[in-house]
Order: C-alpha cells, then sequence, then structure tokens
C-alpha cells in the first residue's frame, strides 16, 4: 500500500532557529521551502538519503500546527508515507476501517496530493498519504477530466 516513507513532520513555534540545527549542525541540505496557505504553514523540506524531514511553522495560532503547538509543544507532529495512487489508497483505508481526516486529498508541500489519517486509528500517530506532483500530474494526464477533477478538489478537505 505505502511505498516509502516520504518524510518526518516536526511542528516549530519558528523556522530559523530549528533550521540552524538541521542545516548547520546535522548538516541536512534544504530541499524546498514553501508557504502552504491551505494548511496554514511554512514548511521547510530537508534531505535525509531519499526521504526527508519536514520542519512546520504555523501562520497563526488558529491553524492545525498553531493549536498543535499550543497544545503539545514543538515536536514530532506526523509521519508521512508516499504512495502512487492517493485515490486508490484512501479508498483501501476507508474500507479497513480506518479513521479518514480527510476523505479527499487536498494540496501539500511542492503540489502534492496530501490526506491525513486520525491518530485514533493509527496507534496515536498522525498519518499523512502523500501523492507527489509528479505522479498526481501523470495521473491527471492520463485519467483525463477524472484526475484532473480529483486535483482540483483537494482544497475542500480541511
Amino acid at each position: 500500500m505505502f511505498d516509502r516513507i516520504d518524510h518526518i513532520g516536526v511542528a516549530v513555534e519558528e523556522i530559523e532557529p530549528v533550521l540552524a540545527l538541521y542545516r548547520d549542525r546535522f548538516e541536512l541540505r534544504v530541499a524546498h521551502r514553501e508557504i502552504v496557505r491551505e494548511q496554514g504553514v511554512e514548511a521547510v523540506l530537508l534531505d535525509v538519503g531519499e526521504n526527508h524531514v519536514e520542519l512546520l511553522a504555523p501562520l497563526a495560532p488558529d491553524t492545525p500546527v498553531g493549536r498543535y503547538l499550543a497544545k503539545n509543544g514543538p515536536g514530532l507532529h506526523h509521519v508521512a508515507y508516499q504512495v502512487g495512487d492517493i485515490d486508490a489508497t484512501l479508498d483501501a483505508l476507508r474500507q479497513a476501517g480506518l479513521q479518514l481526516i480527510d476523505e479527499r486529498p487536498r494540496t501539500g508541500i511542492r503540489g502534492s496530493r496530501v490526506a491525513f489519517l486520525h491518530p485514533r486509528s493509527t496507534a496515536g500517530v498522525l498519518t499523512e498519504i502523500v501523492e507527489p506532483a509528479r505522479v498526481a500530474a501523470s495521473a491527471a494526464h492520463a485519467g483525463g477530466a477524472q484526475g484532473a477533477a480529483g486535483t482540483g478538489t483537494a482544497g475542500e478537505a480541511a
């Protein structure tokens, strides 16, 4: 079902001090930095082999990561798994009885399609499913209108 670990998400109050730790002391290369308004975060991906660590700083206190920080403080936020077909994976997870936070994918960093599973059904770990943009673009192209519609509805689930 899952192809590989895509990234480990780390919630932080501010990007710069933690980025200095990961980039300068851990010597991880910054792969990408972006404001993801739909999720209310500034995100930085750092390379660790073929995977990433994702630093997440809230854009406001009333965002999901802002609320997480207020409740739990900084630290491990989620584990993300990469998939080739997020729609089929969500269907399989739903059929397996897992509780989805997102019934449909939404837009993530670098134009990916993402969806979250509730920690109640994943042994206490917030779990993200990620279909990278290159996979999503290929599916949209191959699937015609259905693929394009799937990409267009990404922002509806919050």
